[in-house]
């Protein structure tokens, strides 16, 4: 999907920031259940122009999230603010319609009896048709799809579909889009390419988004900040580099990326004792001399190296085109993940050398 330059009316404001505060949310109990807690406290901001998501497994409470900034659920604490106005708090709820929002549905929620430029512009009635013709031409442009105006859903594919749905979202010049596993549907290839889109899209309209997923790498190609979520508490909001390399909590280090936690020994603040030798730290530990620690090894932290000392055991591989992925037995019976290039070609079952390079130090 290539850029295409919106008429300049229709860049959203830039105070347009969405500002979740301590919010609290609880779903009354049903028959013999019990009332249970979906938020905890939430609080983060989405700065105007920018792309947030709440990432997290099932269940951990980031579509009720989703669904109280769209004004769909009631929250029982805190307050949200779009922009300068507050949409929810202890005494307000604004009504969805009235919150200047656009959503995109996980199954898109397009009219399969209306072609594109009629799904597009359902949401346009109340305005002259000249001015719905214009925003539906402007915004058709910028997910490049005008030529399909008169095309029905059932004759797009999945991702021209989702681009609809964004397209319908836009035209409306909502304060935030708001995404819901927006890209589950389709497949990984699609997902990939898509999503790429999609970013370049909201940048070139200057849109604020919220986006939902269970899918980290999804979450990497869309947002600026992502807010890490586990049984309805913010266990961190921040950048995917820091996410990765500098997380929070042993959850989220174990939620973002793939990686293993090695049991050390610190020597000092620059050293630490493993089954793999001695490790030399880039960032001191600020650790007790001889305490015992687990260190995080991302796959990019394990070297494939034939002159090193230390053997693992290849138990698993997968193919990434240039890399493999091993999974590697070290002699205590752990486990480490390693990205090897491609031209490495092990056999399960055979013994490679490997050494640690630390750049980051992760450990809990």
């Amino acid at each position: 999907m290539g850029i295409a330059s919106l008429h300049p009316s229709y860049n959203p404001d830039m105070s347009n920031s969405l500002v979740v505060s301590q919010v609290t949310h609880r779903y009354p109990p049903r028959g013999r259940e019990v009332a249970r807690d979906t938020l905890q406290g939430v609080s983060f901001t989405v700065e105007a122009g920018r792309v947030g998501c709440l990432l997290g497994p099932s269940g951990c409470g980031k579509t009720t999230l989703l669904r109280c900034v769209a004004g769909l659920e009631q929250i029982g604490g805190g307050s949200i603010r779009i922009g300068d106005r507050v949409v929810a708090d202890g005494r307000t709820h604004i009504d969805p319609e009235h919150r200047g929002v656009g959503v995109v549905f996980q199954d898109y929620a397009l009219f399969p009896h209306l072609n594109v430029c009629d799904n597009v512009a359902f949401g346009l009635h109340k305005l002259p048709n000249d001015e719905i013709e214009k925003r539906v031409d402007e915004v058709l442009s910028l997910v490049h799809l005008r030529d399909a105006k008169h095309v029905y859903p059932h004759e797009l594919s999945g991702g021209q579909q989702q681009r609809v749905a964004l397209a319908r979202a836009l035209v409306v010049k909502p304060k935030i889009v708001l995404f819901d596993e927006p890209f589950s549907n389709l497949d990984i290839e699609t997902r990939q390419r898509l999503s790429a889109e999609v970013r370049a899209t909201l940048l070139e309209a200057n849109a604020t988004a919220l986006l939902v997923t269970h899918d980290q790498y999804e979450a990497f190609a869309l947002a600026d900040e992502i807010g890490v979520l586990r049984d309805g508490a913010l266990m961190q909001w921040d950048t995917a580099y820091n996410l990765y390399h500098k997380p929070a909590s042993r959850f989220v280090a174990d939620f973002v990326g793939e990686g293993v936690f090695l049991p050390v020994t610190v020597i000092d603040n620059d050293r630490v004792d493993s089954e793999l030798g001695t490790l030399q730290l880039t960032t001191p530990t600020k650790r007790t001399n001889g305490e015992r620690i687990d260190l995080l090894l991302r796959p990019d932290d394990v070297v494939h190296d034939d002159a090193s000392t230390n053997t693992a055991r290849v138990l698993a591989r997968a193919f990434r085109g240039a890399e493999f992925l091993y999974t590697l037995e070290l002699p205590s019976g752990r486990s480490v993940l390693a990205l090897v290039p491609s031209h490495h070609n092990h056999r399960i079952g055979e013994a490679i050398g490997i050494r640690v390079e630390l750049d980051h130090v992760v450990a809990f």
